[in-house]
């Protein structure tokens, strides 16, 4: 199935006077492609419900784009009849016109040229990059997590942005994604950082329930540099795919079944978009597919956590003792005192047998437990 953008083309050369012909040439695909998108309507959106179909060239892409790189650091033009024999021995066994067309999709070639091809920035399983996209015209927002090294994504919708609705998300990711990442990478939302430098450059205060969240389940806090916001560019990128290939869709979709766009809805769509296309396309940036390459971090992450019930009450902001007299803030639990307190405060906990034995005690010493 073509791209909403090939369709697009095909108008467009049509409408310039080019032959069907010359179009499929131009493109790399059959005449008969052209004939059946040419007759489809303006505007017409390609389904986006079919699960994205393996290649037989796609195992093979990374090895190609190694060969283009090194011949464009040898200023040499390598021919595709000579990356065809060389995969072949590999053991491809699809066509050369059919290699054409893969890397023509994938625009090899040109992106070489540019030195586009293959960025792997982190270490498996050392990354996710985490971020909230808002569609205010239907009241949602969606969670959306990108593992550095894979980016293999989750997304999930939400009413909210609380901080419970964050941790919780979180907790689904790392279901989703096997395992907990070693760290998270954050731009600015409240509910992680609540004042950049408090205590020096680089060391942040950070939502104290949020930290508290990420020590449980043992990955550290990262937060982007103000106004840099390419530094969480692999999220950033597929909050755009999200929006523009799959939210978007749905809601004209479901708009012309009379349907409702809510939370129910979004998820159970967006599940099956995620594990029948988005992550198993070939992604632009590796040339693999980002489940296949999530097996190489599964090894590498930490262990999903342990059920979260909250703050650890490791401090106390205020105690309050007698008279309801605030008398010191911010304390730890071990260094607070307990006030001594009259025996008779003590009555209610202890058994009957108990009292009888206590007195029977505080009698020989001569003191009464009722004096």
């Amino acid at each position: 199935m073509l791209k909403k953008g090939d369709i697009k083309m095909i108008k467009k050369f049509l409408n310039e006077g080019m032959s069907k012909s010359a179009i499929a040439r131009k493109l790399g695909i059959s005449r008969n492609t052209v004939i059946r998108y040419a007759n489809k309507p303006e505007g017409y959106t390609p389904a986006m419900d079919k699960a994205a179909q393996e290649t037989s060239v796609d195992s093979y892409l990374p090895h190609i784009a190694d060969m283009l790189k090194v011949a464009k650091d040898e200023n040499v033009h390598i021919p595709t009849t000579v990356i065809y024999d060389e995969i072949k021995a590999m053991g491809y066994d699809g066509s050369l016109r059919w290699l054409q067309q893969v890397m023509q999709k994938h625009e090899l070639r040109d992106r070489a040229q540019k030195e586009e091809l293959i960025r792997f920035e982190t270490e498996p399983a050392q990354q996710m990059q985490v971020d909230w996209i808002e569609f205010p015209k239907d009241n949602l927002s969606a969670f959306v997590a990108t593992m550095g090294y894979s980016r293999a994504s989750y997304v999930e919708y939400v009413s909210d942005e609380k901080i419970e609705t964050l941790i919780q998300c979180h907790l689904n990711a790392f279901k989703y994604f096997g395992g907990v990442p070693k760290e998270g990478l954050y731009d600015n939302m409240k509910t992680v950082i609540i004042e950049r430098n408090t205590y020096g450059y680089g060391k942040h205060k950070f939502n104290p329930m949020f930290e508290d969240f990420a020590k449980h389940c043992g990955f550290k806090i990262h937060v982007c540099r103000p106004y840099r916001a390419k530094t969480k560019g692999k999220v950033e990128r597929f909050n755009h795919y999200l929006r523009y290939s799959f939210h978007n869709g749905l809601r004209v979709k479901l708009s012309m079944k009379n349907w409702e766009l809510n939370i129910d809805s979004a998820n159970s769509e967006v599940m099956k978009w995620l594990d029948n296309k988005a992550n198993k396309r070939i992604h632009s940036t590796t040339l693999q597919q980002p489940f296949k390459l999530l097996k190489d971090e599964l090894p590498h992450l930490l262990d999903l956590p342990k059920p979260y019930n909250g703050i650890h009450p490791r401090n106390i902001d205020s105690i309050v003792i007698k008279d309801s007299t605030i008398i010191k803030t911010n304390v730890a639990i071990a260094v607070i005192s307990i006030p001594n307190r009259d025996l008779l405060g003590y009555d209610a906990l202890i058994p009957s047998y108990a009292v009888i034995i206590a007195s029977a005690l505080y009698v020989n010493l001569g003191v009464s437990l009722w004096s």
